[in-house]
């Protein structure tokens, strides 16, 4: 069957990706934030995952306000990137892989979560930046591509609650298909940032290593928090956090942290990377 080796959350903000195409991973201003992905690059060159399942927020690319999915999956066999107005190069097209979409969605859908399925997507930096930090060294990408879009935009936004929910129920679904395949799951997004408005630019470190600890040792700590909650604390934009949920919620109870980074300001946001793996329940 269908197993998850590992989750691991990431910050997807576009200044990223044009860091990347400039390589300056080794000015001072980027290095640090750099060199947290290399134990986890490290570990995917180890691992060699089959699918990455990218939870993110489609940033307009998709869907604008007039319609926005709470949560939508990709189900095709190929997604492109394209150009979003932030000059960042678009990257080649990333497979998916149809079948293991469409057993997922089936699924979810048994287990009380309605989704939108696309079975065409274009992916925006918000997927494709987690993917260059993890890859962009190879070749070619070397896993499949699963998106899913979780609304942080227009309100109302799913809780951190259902979120975690869903993740429990993306396992369950993982699970149940009957072909051996590795998936690793990405949580992105955040940390605290706000772009607009008095509070632009706001970081609280000290919440930002608070919800990493949550996510890690106690879950249902952070699922507590209302969407107002996090927002006052983390900035509007820090509402992404909701998405490392979906991952956490996927993994089992008592995980195992092979690594763990904190960056901050790295383009007025608040950067934590994690690389978990299930432990002993």
């Amino acid at each position: 069957m269908a197993k998850i080796i590992g989750g691991i959350t990431t910050s997807h903000i576009p200044a990223i990706g044009n860091a990347m195409a400039d390589k300056k991973e080794n000015d001072p201003y980027w290095k640090r934030f750099f060199d947290g992905y290399e134990p986890v690059k490290a570990w995917l060159e180890e691992e060699k995952p089959d699918i990455a399942i990218i939870v993110y927020n489609d940033h307009g690319l998709n869907f604008f306000l007039n319609t926005v999915p709470t949560f939508a999956l990709g189900c095709a066999d190929e997604y492109h990137n394209d150009d979003e107005g932030w000059g960042i190069p678009t990257t080649a097209s990333f497979k998916g892989d149809a079948q293991f979409s469409w057993h997922l969605a089936e699924s979810l859908i048994n287990q009380n979560f309605d989704l939108t399925t696309c079975q065409e997507m274009k992916v925006d930096h918000g997927c494709v930046v987690p993917m260059s930090l993890m890859w962009r060294h190879l070749p070619e990408w070397p896993c499949k591509l699963i998106p899913l879009a979780v609304n942080t935009v227009q309100h109302p936004l799913p809780s951190a609650r259902r979120c975690y929910d869903l993740g429990k129920a993306l396992r369950k679904a993982i699970e149940s298909y009957p072909e051996d395949t590795k998936v690793v799951i990405f949580g992105t997004g955040g940390l605290s940032h706000q772009l607009q408005g008095e509070r632009a630019g706001i970081i609280d470190v000290e919440f930002d290593m608070e919800c990493m600890d949550y996510i890690v040792n106690d879950p249902d700590k952070m699922t507590a928090f209302s969407n107002t909650e996090i927002m006052e604390k983390a900035g509007t934009e820090g509402i992404e956090v909701i998405m490392w949920m979906v991952m956490r919620g996927a993994l089992s109870p008592n995980v195992n942290v092979l690594h763990k980074h904190y960056h901050a300001p790295i383009s007025n946001t608040g950067a934590g990377v994690l690389l978990l793996t299930d432990g002993k329940d």
